[in-house]
């Protein structure tokens, strides 16, 4: 994939976490967007972290002591996990439902 259609998936990537983020009220879950990063901050502290991996053409998410490596799939339209195939934005779900105790989708 070039460079510049890597740089265009990613970024659509992150808005749609930074969207989705924005229905949160900031003292339960806020956010911190950069250039190519998006901070999920929790209420106590806890930090994940959202970026975009240009040298490897990947999106990386950190939660906790966990680390998923995503690349994108053409035929799916979607980020899939390097090892096991999962969804970026359905592990987002399962990791921040799992951190405040309550089901959330982005």
């Amino acid at each position: 994939m070039d460079q510049q259609a890597f740089t265009k998936l990613a970024d659509a990537c992150l808005e749609r976490v930074e969207n989705w983020l924005e229905d949160f009220d900031p003292d339960e879950l806020d956010y911190e967007p950069a250039d190519g990063v998006v901070k999920l901050i929790f209420a106590d502290g806890t930090v994940f972290v959202l970026n975009r991996q240009t040298a490897a053409d990947q999106m990386w998410l950190a939660a906790g002591a966990r680390a998923w490596h995503y690349n994108w799939d053409a035929e799916q339209q979607s980020w899939r996990d390097d090892k096991e195939g999962g969804d970026l934005f359905e592990r987002i779900s399962e990791t921040v439902s799992k951190k405040l105790a309550r089901e959330v989708h982005v």
